[in-house]
C-alpha cells in the first residue's frame, strides 16, 4: 500500500490502477467520520477496469484517528484538508495519472472536505457530494467550485437534506454546472436499488467531466 507524509505522519492510500497503458483520470474517494471506506474494493476495481485510477487516502492517520465524533471535526478539519491536498499531489505524480483530470468523491465529512478544498484548489476538475455540503466558512468562495454532483437522502438524520439544497442554490447563483438527486425515504446511506442508481449517476458524472482534458480554473 503506497504512503505519503503529512505533518510527519505516514498516510496510506489504497490504489486501484487501470491495466491499460497511457494516461488516465483519477478519482479520490474521501471517507466520512467512520474512517476509511470498507468494502470499496469491488467499486475501485470496477472503476479501474473502465480506465480510471481510484485512490482512497486514509487521511485520519494524520491525526491518529480511526473514527471521529462531531466534536472533533471542527478541531481537525483544517489538518485533514491539508492532508487531502497532499493526497492529490501524490496521486497526480503517479505513473499513468493525468493531472488535468482529477475528481473527488466525498462521503459525509469527506464531502465537506472535498467541497471545501475545491473552492481553492484548481487541480480538482469535479466533485461528487454524497450526504455532505459546503462548510459555511467556504461559502464566500463557492463561485470557484468545479462541476458538482449532489446526492442526498431526504430522511438523513446526520446531515440534513437542507445542506444539499443550500449547495444547489450556491451552484445556481454562480452558474456552475451541477446535477442533484434527492432520494425519498433514504437516510445517511443508500440502500437497495437506490444504491445502484446512485452508482450509475456517479459513473455518468465522472465520465462526463473527466473524459477530456479540462481548461484549468484560475488560481485564487
Amino acid at each position: 500500500m503506497p504512503t505519503f507524509s503529512s505533518a510527519g505522519q505516514a498516510v496510506h492510500l489504497d490504489h486501484y490502477a487501470p491495466k491499460r497503458p497511457g494516461k488516465h483520470p483519477a478519482v479520490l474517494l474521501v471517507h466520512g467520520s467512520g474512517g476509511p471506506i470498507r468494502g470499496v474494493d469491488p467499486y475501485g476495481e470496477k472503476a479501474a477496469s473502465f480506465g480510471v485510477h481510484v485512490f482512497v487516502p486514509h487521511y485520519f492517520e494524520r491525526t491518529g484517528h480511526t473514527w471521529v465524533s462531531p466534536a472533533a471535526i471542527e478541531r481537525y478539519f483544517v489538518d485533514w484538508l491539508e492532508t487531502l491536498g497532499e493526497a492529490i499531489s501524490f496521486a497526480e505524480m503517479q505513473p499513468g495519472v493525468d493531472p488535468d483530470r482529477i475528481g473527488l468523491l466525498g462521503f459525509s465529512l469527506g464531502s465537506y472536505l472535498s467541497l471545501a478544498r475545491a473552492t481553492y484548489d484548481p487541480r480538482i476538475a469535479c466533485v461528487a457530494d454524497l450526504f455532505g455540503g459546503l462548510p459555511e466558512h467556504f461559502v464566500k468562495d463557492a463561485g470557484k467550485l468545479p462541476p458538482t454532483l449532489i446526492l442526498h437522502g431526504d430522511q438523513d438524520g446526520t446531515v440534513p437534506v437542507d445542506e444539499a439544497y443550500k449547495l444547489k442554490a450556491l451552484l445556481e447563483e454562480h452558474r456552475i454546472p451541477h446535477a442533484m438527486k434527492i432520494y425519498s425515504g433514504q437516510g445517511h446511506h443508500f440502500t437497495g436499488l437506490v444504491q445502484m442508481d446512485a452508482l450509475r449517476r456517479i459513473a455518468t458524472f465522472f465520465q462526463e467531466h473527466l473524459a477530456a482534458k479540462r481548461t484549468a480554473r484560475a488560481t485564487p
